[in-house]
């Protein structure tokens, strides 16, 4: 195990359990204690964790309330997706990326890519391509600021995505089916993803498996505009149909062995 994916692994377990000791993460990673330590001491200076004595917790910049709690849910399936995902984009490149912790997880992997123009409405992404050695140029977009998920939101954050030209939009999801194409619950998150799928070039959705079949409020688009979608799980059925009816490319995250 890399130093890199054993650092990641820790990240993981802190956001699940929310506070965990030196100890039971040794014993979980069959590591001693001072790598521990170690590791836990790169984590807080990069700000994905809260170093205290004798363990970690999720960071204080975390943001309190739905936002954290969707960190810890669907943890494996979310960080498999982003390594999954991660494979798409190469240096160079312009990518934008909305709020949601599922694209969270994909920044802190996206951020080991080096000379990256990254464009998103999202503080905490912000921050993990700030604080990584490959010092990606990051934009942060202004607007009415949403202290839960952190995320910028409104017709100013809009207006500031209309000015970029980007290779990829890269978002998350509320909903998937057929019928309908891809859905969010927030009316605010879906206008910014629709301006974000408006100025790329292509469009990647990160969606774990329980978003498909779902109904949600607010239209982002319809099928035909998604060129990848990456899960933790094939589709089947009736969505299955419809995504390979328009042309998306499907990509399933596994585990390594």
């Amino acid at each position: 195990m890399t130093p890199a994916d054993r650092q990641a692994k820790i990240v993981n377990i802190v956001r699940q359990r929310e506070r965990v000791a030196v100890d039971e993460l040794a014993e979980s990673l069959n590591i001693s204690r001072e790598t521990v330590r170690r590791d836990l001491s790169e984590l807080a200076r990069v700000g994905k964790v809260h170093k205290f004595h004798g363990g970690a917790s999720l960071p204080m910049n975390t943001a309190e309330g739905p936002f954290r709690d969707r960190m810890s849910e669907n943890a494996a399936a979310k960080a498999l997706i982003a390594a999954e995902a991660v494979k798409l984009f190469t240096s160079g490149e312009t990518i934008l990326i909305d709020t949601g912790s599922t694209t969270l997880y994909f920044a802190e992997k996206l951020a080991k890519i080096s000379d990256l123009t990254i464009v998103t409405n999202s503080a905490e992404i912000a921050q993990v391509f700030s604080l990584a050695p490959s010092q990606a140029r990051t934009f942060l977009l202004g607007g009415e600021f949403n202290g839960d998920n952190r995320q910028t939101v409104g017709s100013l954050a809009i207006s500031q995505l209309r000015t970029f030209r980007a290779h990829h939009a890269v978002l998350t999801i509320g909903a998937l089916d057929a019928r309908t194409g891809v859905m969010d619950f927030n009316i605010e998150e879906a206008q910014v993803a629709r301006a974000m799928i408006e100025q790329a070039e292509t469009l990647t959705l990160l969606a774990d498996s329980s978003k498909f079949g779902r109904i949600a409020s607010f239209e982002v688009c319809d099928l035909n505009r998604v060129t990848n979608l990456v899960s933790d799980e094939p589709p089947a059925g009736r969505i299955e149909e419809a995504l390979v009816e328009a042309g998306i490319r499907i990509l399933v995250a596994e585990e390594s062995k």
